[in-house]
């Protein structure tokens, strides 16, 4: 997640005073779950955040050889999955870096002849900020919850949807590059997407998974009241999947992650899931952003509740989430 750094030292402040959850919003669930018999496995979901996020890659910083490191290894596991490349290549070149900088970039197209013209995008952020340069004894920024644990569940997602061939409608599955330095990744992308009259339905990008709140929902959503994204997926998930974080209104986290990006250029409902709450993880931007801090559990849970939301966004005979009037 980009430019929280000078939000981040009133925020642990207040948080330590004490943040009242009394006033929260709640969207509305409707008992319609969808029913899935895949089953995420949590050994899987170890095993790629583990490399993704390990001192080999060297911080993922865009255009460093450590993040080239994480492009093959992102390329290999769609090529692994079957899921093709939507551009020539899984690699959609940054034209707003300097240095040689890529998005990887997948596709499932849809099993309905009509609904297959539709696209839903998965995404998140597989860059993260290098190497610090002053010498201390850990200088590697890891990036396990920023944002390797997103693209792990995004990842996951691609294969449920590669092994069940189950969505009517096309997915794009994105890991961005250059987020860290300005959505640079995301507003190189839609760019490309708008010159091509990309028939976009909604986004679903991942932010900060990595270790659960202690509130009575899963995770929250950005840019709550702009669509009916939340209340969809609790009547998806048939439980309180998505809530309204106060503090995610308050510092405008829908304009700060790549789903703002592609809201900028297409008005559609494109909102990023996180559960990183400003309360239960110190780490944000911090060398020990590392795996071994990451709740495993937590992260397999959280993909396996998604997947009937996911399910049903790619099946749905109508585009049921809508922007709020």
């Amino acid at each position: 997640m980009k430019k929280l750094y000078f939000l981040l030292p009133f925020v642990f402040l207040a948080c330590k005073s004490g943040t009242s959850t009394v006033n929260e919003k709640e969207s509305k669930t409707e008992a319609k779950p969808v029913e899935i018999s895949y089953k995420v496995e949590e050994s899987e979901v170890s095993d790629f955040l583990k490399y993704l996020s390990s001192d080999e890659l060297e911080g993922r910083d865009t255009g460093t050889k450590g993040i080239e490191k994480a492009a093959v290894f992102l390329e290999d596991f769609f090529k692994k999955n079957n899921v093709k490349p939507y551009f020539k290549t899984y690699r959609d070149t940054l034209t707003n870096f300097k240095l040689p900088a890529f998005n990887i970039v997948g596709v499932l197209e849809g099993t309905d002849p009509v609904l297959k013209n539709e696209y839903v995008v998965l995404s998140a952020h597989y860059d993260h900020i290098g190497i610090e340069k002053k010498q201390q004894p850990d200088q590697i920024y890891n990036g396990a919850n920023d944002d390797a644990s997103g693209v792990t569940a995004v990842a996951q997602m691609a294969k449920y949807f590669s092994k069940t061939k189950s969505n009517k409608r096309s997915i794009l599955f994105v890991f961005f590059a250059g987020e860290e330095k300005g959505l640079l990744g995301s507003k190189s992308m839609v760019q490309k997407l708008k010159a091509q009259n990309f028939n976009l339905y909604t986004q679903l990008n991942i932010e900060m998974i990595g270790v659960p709140m202690k509130r009575d929902y899963l995770a929250y959503i950005t840019g709550f009241d702009k669509s009916n994204m939340a209340e969809k997926i609790n009547e998806y998930t048939g439980k309180k999947t998505i809530g309204f974080l106060p503090k995610e209104a308050e510092y405008k986290l829908f304009y700060r992650s790549d789903n703002y990006s592609f809201y900028d250029v297409f008005k559609k409902p494109c909102q990023s899931l996180s559960t990183f709450d400003f309360e239960n993880f110190d780490f944000y931007h911090h060398v020990s952003d590392e795996f071994k801090v990451m709740d495993i559990p937590h992260i397999t849970n959280f993909i396996q509740e998604l997947l009937p939301a996911v399910t049903k966004i790619s099946t749905s005979p109508t585009q049921e989430i809508v922007m709020n009037k």
